[in-house]
């Protein structure tokens, strides 16, 4: 069929593609997505339909060609926690589906068949690379990390700018490659794995999930939760999510009573794949991912008879790392992800005592310190490092001034943005240099991975801040706790672009503490807010003022 007679058979269909006039061509897939009429929305799914052009390495892609890649129906929902509802570039859960609703595997560009998949939408990331380089990291450190490939989106006629389709964590032989587990796994081998655990904020959990019987900071007011990621909670028969459960207590028991650099045979080796826990490590400090350990993390376990250990990974989301993050050290070239307990201990999400306990071994620093020196004697060397960026570089270097018109961020702020860079080469400068920076710092410095220097940090807890969305002109008042601050805190409030709309309000220390102010009249939308002390970030979060 001549693509004019395509076009306009496709107009006459009930779900027809569409395109702007002024997006011509590209040099990477197009994803064309059309909802019909029906709004995107968290959850749940709405059933869309889905069209992928890609004709192929060093060719060029048009939205008027015909989808070759993938079309067919998908579900459709908003995916991110506090990205969500700070940026208006929106990243997607996808799942395919057949024409009954059913999930239907399909191998797009290049990657291995399956059924779910995430589009996530670069927007703070001005250099538009940080997650796809930190999954080659790790896909060449580690057992699995997710495929990825750039595209530009359109959705609804409308173009979205530079995404990257990616797969998401999911068991599966050509993803996390653990035993699928059934309604008839219920003992022996069979009832051992495998599953899929991490830890992460409590309002990411669609249920199964559970606190750790021991405080993430000895003394500390926050808590650790354990959620299932496979099976699914709905899926999990009770008796395999007692077993996990227990398996995991009987972890943290050893854990807590295990001291390190006791005589013999660390005891933590009983329990997990110790490599798998240094190339996580070793991913997430090179990369300086904020949210490493806390947020996003990722554990697994097979069945006893094919891998009886708990083995930590896969890496997950790096929007905020590569010295881009303005807050918890997040921009320096020196110091450890691993001891953002020690510089942001008053943050609700901390490090569980796991790594504390485990970086203060010996055993563990030697391996960590070697496979370091293997990893830049090989695939991580200055030269291979700036070639990966360099590489990457070159596949969105025609997209990315489309996506900055659509999405006029450089130069601007976009929270939590430590470098703001005027022009898009910039930002990819700025990575490279900081990425380069960072390697010869850690091989200065890998040795004393262990424990951290650091003079111990300053607590806030129990706070809360209300209320929250507020109307402009009512009473803000903050309630929390304080210990350990040499000087009261101060509480901040930021606009979207980083501007300061509140100056810093001094609050008073002390147990149940509590401040009140009126907010100025402020136009609605979403705030950030900060509480610090001595410049240390003690919290922050969103501010929503609504009328």
């Amino acid at each position: 069929m001549k693509k004019s007679a395509y076009i306009a058979a496709l107009l006459l269909l009930p779900t027809a593609w569409a395109w702007p006039q002024n997006f011509t061509q590209s040099n990477l897939p197009i994803v064309l997505i059309q909802t019909n009429g029906q709004a995107i929305v968290d959850e749940p799914k709405i059933t869309a339909t889905m069209g992928i052009i890609d004709n192929g390495p060093g060719q060029i892609n048009r939205p008027t060609d015909p989808p070759n890649n993938y079309t067919g129906k998908v579900g459709i929902e908003l995916r991110g926690s506090s990205s969500q509802f700070a940026y208006e570039k929106k990243a997607y859960d996808l799942e395919l589906r057949d024409d009954d609703g059913e999930d239907r595997d399909a191998p797009l560009l290049g990657m291995p068949r399956e059924s779910d998949w995430a589009l996530i939408s670069p927007l703070n990331d001005k250099s538009l690379l940080r997650d796809v380089l930190a999954y080659k990291l790790a896909a060449q450190s580690m057992a699995w990390a997710p495929r990825t490939r750039f595209c530009e989106v359109l959705l609804n006629g409308e173009y979205m700018g530079v995404y990257v389709l990616l797969e998401t964590i999911k068991r599966d032989r050509d993803r996390v490659d653990v035993a699928r587990l059934t309604e008839t796994d219920l003992a022996g081998d069979s009832l051992t794995g495998g599953y899929i655990l991490k830890m992460d904020k409590l309002d990411n959990a669609p249920g199964g999930d559970w606190v750790s019987d021991y405080p993430p900071i000895e003394g500390g007011w926050q808590q650790t939760w354990f959620q299932m990621h496979y099976p699914k909670p709905a899926d999990a028969a009770p008796e395999q999510r007692a077993y996990i459960e227990k398996h995991l207590d009987a972890f943290e028991d050893v854990m807590a009573a295990w001291q390190p650099n006791a005589p013999g045979k660390p005891a933590y080796e009983d329990w997990i794949d110790v490599d798998s826990w240094v190339n996580c490590l070793l991913v997430n400090e090179l990369s300086k991912n904020i949210d490493a350990y806390r947020l996003s993390s990722y554990f697994y376990k097979d069945r006893d008879d094919n891998n009886p250990y708990l083995r930590m990974g896969p890496v997950w989301d790096f929007n905020i790392s590569f010295g881009i993050g303005d807050y918890c050290e997040g921009q320096p070239v020196a110091g450890w992800v691993k001891d953002f307990n020690q510089y942001c201990g008053g943050d609700s999400w901390v490090i569980h005592f796991w790594w504390e306990k485990i970086c203060r071994d010996s055993l563990f620093q030697q391996r960590v310190a070697a496979r370091w020196k293997q990893l830049r004697g090989t695939t991580w060397t200055d030269e291979r490092l700036r070639g990966c960026v360099d590489s990457l570089t070159g596949v969105v270097s025609q997209a990315q001034a489309r996506n900055f018109q659509r999405w006029p961020v450089l130069g601007q702020y976009v929270w939590p943005n430590a470098y703001i860079g005027q022009t898009w080469q910039q930002e990819v400068d700025y990575l490279k240099s900081w990425l380069i920076q960072r390697a010869e710092w850690m091989d200065g410095n890998i040795e004393t991975v262990g424990p951290s220097a650091l003079p111990p940090y300053p607590f806030l807890w129990d706070a809360r801040i209300f209320p929250n969305p507020i109307t402009p002109g009512t009473q803000l008042t903050l309630e929390y706790s304080t210990g350990g601050l040499k000087s009261d805190p101060t509480f901040s409030l930021f606009d979207m672009t980083g501007r300061q709309v509140l100056t810093p309000q001094k609050l008073p220390k002390g147990q149940r503490a509590r401040a009140n102010f009126p907010l100025q009249i402020l136009p609605n939308g979403t705030y950030f807010y900060k509480i610090e002390s001595l410049g240390k970030v003690l919290k922050q979060g969103k501010l929503e003022v609504a009328r």
